[in-house]
């Protein structure tokens, strides 16, 4: 009995950590591309697709688990999620498609150079866009009572807000890559970038937690009535000051260039965890105000979960492919650490 309830909330978690790897390490490589139109050179270009060409791929992997956990853990919640959601999942994909032909085809061209730049980008950009969405719909919920229309209820303007916030973010994790991974005017200009994103992300983040709180009253409830309340208001207060340490240190990277100073190494890669951490703490509020659901006020995930049978047969594979997958990603970025350099060939 225990292990029949145990069993849905463990795949519950496995999604969402699912979810938490793709954001993190797909988020900054779709960053790069949405930053594309930000660097203006050719050398510029090269150095930005440079430095995600040997992981951009294995990234991936994150969002196809998701999707198979999704898929098989909770079939419900993706027959609904997917018919719901069906156009931004397929423009998504589109864009995804459109990037990674524009990595094949960018480092062998010579004239057709540029359309595989606006490939990039454009492909990152929709693709983030669509994912903000998607995100947008799973917070502000679903009318229940009109599912004849909900296949056009991503359509919002907090859905279309939510899609530039997640574009505003994972351009963040771009600029905290950049700072991490490159020397000199590249560097210095992903952290003055990164800056203002960041002003731009937190004043999303307030808006989106405002709008929750005034529309979604069992929300409101469990943020500010419940036993937890006191302990649910550090998210909050971690967040701010996450950003406050993170706005530091890229101000920090600036003033040492501006006055040819070294830039001290722990001042470079610790704003990629600032941010990866802001992203953490976001996405642990957005938990707090949605568990159990997977769909908000309708579908649970106990509601959602396959049988019993289904869950058992799926554990065996899980419990051999996430340590692989993590090794392997672990494996890639500790061969391919360090800054990037110049260099003339492809990847």
């Amino acid at each position: 009995m225990e292990l029949q309830l145990g069993l849905p909330l463990f795949y519950f978690l496995l999604l969402g950590f699912a979810i938490l790897m793709y954001v993190l390490l797909d988020g900054f490589d779709l960053g790069i591309g949405i930053l594309y139109p930000w660097f203006n050179s050719d050398a510029e270009h090269d150095h930005l697709m440079r430095s995600i060409s040997h992981v951009w791929d294995g990234n991936e992997t994150w969002l196809v688990f998701g999707g198979v956990i999704l898929f098989g853990a909770f079939p419900a919640a993706y027959a609904s999620i997917a018919s719901m959601l069906y156009l931004p999942i397929m423009l998504m994909l589109i864009g995804l498609i459109f990037r990674g032909v524009a990595f094949e085809y960018r480092f062998k061209s010579q004239r057709s150079k540029i359309w595989w730049n606006r490939s990039f980008a454009i492909g990152s950009s929709l693709a983030a866009f669509c994912q903000g969405l998607m995100l947008g719909v799973l917070v502000q919920g679903v009318d229940a009572n009109n599912l004849a229309l909900s296949s056009l209820q991503w359509l919002t303007p907090f859905s279309l807000f939510t899609g530039l916030a997640v574009m505003a973010g994972y351009a963040l994790l771009a600029c905290t890559y950049l700072t991490m991974k490159s020397r000199g005017a590249i560097q210095q200009k992903a952290a003055r970038y990164g800056q203002r994103l960041l002003l731009f992300v937190m004043l999303c983040m307030l808006l989106v937690s405002l709008f929750t709180l005034l529309t979604q009253p069992e929300i409101r409830v469990r943020w500010f009535a419940g036993g937890y309340s006191l302990l649910l208001m550090l998210l909050p207060l971690a967040a701010g000051l996450t950003a406050r340490l993170l706005f530091r240190d890229l101000g920090r990277v600036q003033r040492q260039f501006a006055a040819d100073t070294d830039i001290n190494s722990r001042h470079e890669s610790r704003p990629f965890w600032l941010a990866a951490t802001l992203f953490l703490l976001a996405f642990a509020g957005l938990v707090v105000g949605l568990f159990p659901y997977l769909l908000p006020r309708q579908l649970s995930f106990y509601a959602a979960a396959a049988p019993n049978s289904s869950l058992t047969f799926m554990l065996p594979g899980i419990l051999i492919f996430v340590p692989l997958i993590l090794a392997y990603t672990l494996w890639g970025y500790h061969i391919f650490r360090g800054k990037v350099e110049d260099y003339q060939e492809g990847y």
